[in-house]
């Protein structure tokens, strides 16, 4: 509960700094600092942070950046037990873009759970997996890629290298052309 708490906190005081200081609202997505206590330094492996007073600090990774970098959207953009780069995609193109995709069709087929399978498979193979169904495919193009570029963070925002056993791919490719890494 103590994380839950803490990584809604570092999202109210990058707003509330954003709004008090009548900074750009551009920097929601582009500040190099955040907000973080003993625990969320924890989860997010920053050091020498000791006490439950938050404080901002520089952000040292690029990825972990404004808003898109906050625990609190990676998490509540993830399902309870993995990532979803769907859910990351359309939240972006919902609430950033402001260009949601369309509702998906009655029935969309569950992923074929890991459990399941001879091999565990990455999320991206799982997802490319369930586009070869053309009911999926058209709307996951618009979704996955921006999804996909997050996938270094885990469920619940902390940096990873690997997914499963298998180094994650952050590289995506939009439908007309654009590429780019994480």
């Amino acid at each position: 509960d103590n994380l839950r708490q803490a990584l809604l906190r570092e999202t109210e005081l990058l707003l509330e700094h954003v709004m008090k200081q009548d900074h750009s609202v551009l920097e929601l997505l582009t500040a190099d600092y955040t907000f973080v206590n003993e625990r969320l330094a924890r989860h997010y492996g920053i050091p020498n942070i000791y006490g439950t007073q938050f404080r901002r600090v520089p952000v040292t990774n690029d990825a972990r950046r404004g808003l898109l970098g906050h625990g609190s959207i990676l998490t509540v953009t993830s399902q309870p037990n993995r990532t979803s780069p769907v859910l990351r995609g359309k939240w972006i193109l919902d609430n950033l873009l402001g260009t949601p995709p369309p509702a998906p069709p009655a029935v969309v087929p569950p992923l074929k759970e890991n459990s399941e399978r001879e091999r565990p498979l990455t999320m991206r193979e799982q997802m490319e997996e369930h586009r070869a169904n053309p009911a999926c495919a058209g709307c996951h193009a618009r979704m996955d890629p921006i999804g996909f570029a997050m996938e270094n963070f885990d469920a619940v925002g902390r940096w990873r290298e690997r997914d499963g056993e298998q180094p994650i791919d952050a590289t995506v490719v939009f439908p007309e052309g654009t590429k780019f890494d994480g």
